[in-house]
């Protein structure tokens, strides 16, 4: 799937309780909701080997979206055992951070995550492989778009974050990332 191409997973199509998953099997994808009434809401990042069980979907299915070139299949059999559901942990990590005292937090938290999880230190930066937009960003820390482009601008000004132009991917220096609130489990 290229970037920014969205498939929707819907209640019809789900084989049942047999434990039937989609699996990425490269790239990194978000998982949203496309109910009317939460309006987009992300509720997971996954990224290759991450699989989302599709005998748990709500009624109005999930939405995923590909960050990056995104490749999964849909006939995968849910692995078992150790119980880790990743985004049943994604949805948590992002709750725990909208829970966060101010927008500038939950933004600092969220960056951190982010790379923690999905991104990878190169040589004085940590780069994460895809961009949100400021509106995306506002929705992950309960927050406006506006409030937002304020506070990666301050970000930017103290030379913590970059996003260079041509390139799909996000700068962030290693100091901003290891003193992100809500350490990632």
């Amino acid at each position: 799937m290229p970037i920014g191409q969205t498939v929707l997973l819907d209640s019809t199509t789900r084989p049942g309780p047999g434990g039937h998953c989609i699996e990425v099997l490269e790239g990194i994808a978000r998982v949203f909701c496309p109910c009317e009434e939460t309006e987009g809401m992300t509720l997971a990042f996954l990224q290759a080997g991450d699989q989302l069980r599709t005998d748990r979907l709500c009624s109005e299915g999930v939405c995923v979206e590909a960050l990056t070139p995104l490749c999964f299949r849909s006939d995968s059999e849910a692995l078992s055992g150790d119980g880790f559901d990743p985004v049943n942990e994604w949805t948590l990590q992002l709750l725990r951070i909208r829970h966060l005292g101010s927008a500038e937090q939950r933004l600092h938290a969220l960056l951190g995550l982010l790379v923690r999880r999905l991104g990878r230190r190169c040589g004085s930066w940590c780069d994460l492989p895809f961009r949100l937009t400021h509106e995306r960003i506002g929705e992950l820390i309960g927050t406006t778009r506006v409030t937002t482009t304020r506070l990666i601008s301050r970000i930017r000004q103290a030379d913590l974050l970059q996003s260079p132009a041509g390139e799909a991917v996000l700068r962030l220096a290693p100091a901003l990332v290891e003193s992100a609130p809500l350490e990632a489990t």
